[in-house]
């Protein structure tokens, strides 16, 4: 899926993941955010967490994205909800920008946090290898990722287009972060809610452009995505995958 087609299906959204408002204040609290803590968000999408941290906890915070779509919006939410003096956006490829930010102020932030995006990295490690460097001693890194309920069959990757090793278990999901030298000390998980309304919502923002579009040119591989995904979700992802969000801190 091309980033023109992520803006166009998450037209709707202000959170770009199966997170719910609330959940953002339980992930909040599960970081044991308090005023006066920097946080940086890879991949921050419309800035929604961003913004709310700041306003409620009263935290500051550099959110980065490839998209010039989500950054406009961050930035307008931002001013929207009076903390454009907290927040800040940059319209860049995340792993790279990670990369400039470690030499120039490399373990300069309380929480880093990469929700839903670790290919960014290659998959989970290499985005803890790109998170790590930023984080202060005692530091939090906030990691988003999906995780099998159960094993699924091979038909279920085949339709989502991914390996079968992209992802893991739940408690296969500890092992890998264990094995990264980084302690799971809290978990704030989506509930089939959240995942319904993170991809119906995405299916009514591509059927409305569509339909307002019918000569764009990327119309037909829009629409075969479109359908392809619904059957993809309601087939296997509502009953295999689930969704987390994992607080970790690097262990010495």
């Amino acid at each position: 899926m091309s980033l023109r087609h992520h803006e166009i299906a998450e037209t709707d959204h202000r959170i770009l993941n199966p997170l719910l408002a609330g959940d953002l204040v339980t992930l909040a609290e599960a970081a044991d955010l308090r005023p006066g803590m920097s946080v940086l968000d890879l991949c921050s999408g419309k800035g929604e967490m961003l913004c709310q941290w700041a306003r409620s906890c009263g935290v500051t915070g550099v959110g980065v994205d490839l998209s010039q779509v989500f950054v406009t919006a961050a930035r307008s939410r931002a001013l929207e909800m009076g903390v454009a003096g907290a927040v800040s956006f940059l319209e860049a490829e995340a792993a790279e920008q990670s990369r400039v930010l470690a030499r120039e102020r490399p373990a300069s932030f309380d929480v880093v946090a990469c929700i839903g995006a670790t290919w960014i990295g290659g998959g989970l490690a290499g985005t803890v290898e790109l998170m790590r460097p930023l984080a202060r001693p005692g530091g939090t890194l906030l990691v988003g990722e999906p995780f099998y309920e159960e094993p699924p069959p091979e038909a279920a990757f085949a339709a989502w287009g991914f390996p079968a090793d992209s992802y893991t278990s739940l408690v296969g999901t500890l092992d890998r972060l264990e094995g990264l030298d980084l302690d799971l000390v809290e978990l704030v998980a989506a509930d089939a809610r959240g995942w319904e309304r993170y991809e119906a919502s995405r299916w009514k923002a591509i059927a409305r452009w569509l339909e307002a579009n019918p000569e764009d040119p990327e119309r037909e591989a829009l629409g075969r995505f479109l359908a392809n995904d619904r059957r993809a979700y309601m087939e296997w992802g509502r009953r295999y995958l689930g969704w987390a969000v994992f607080v970790t801190r690097p262990r010495g």
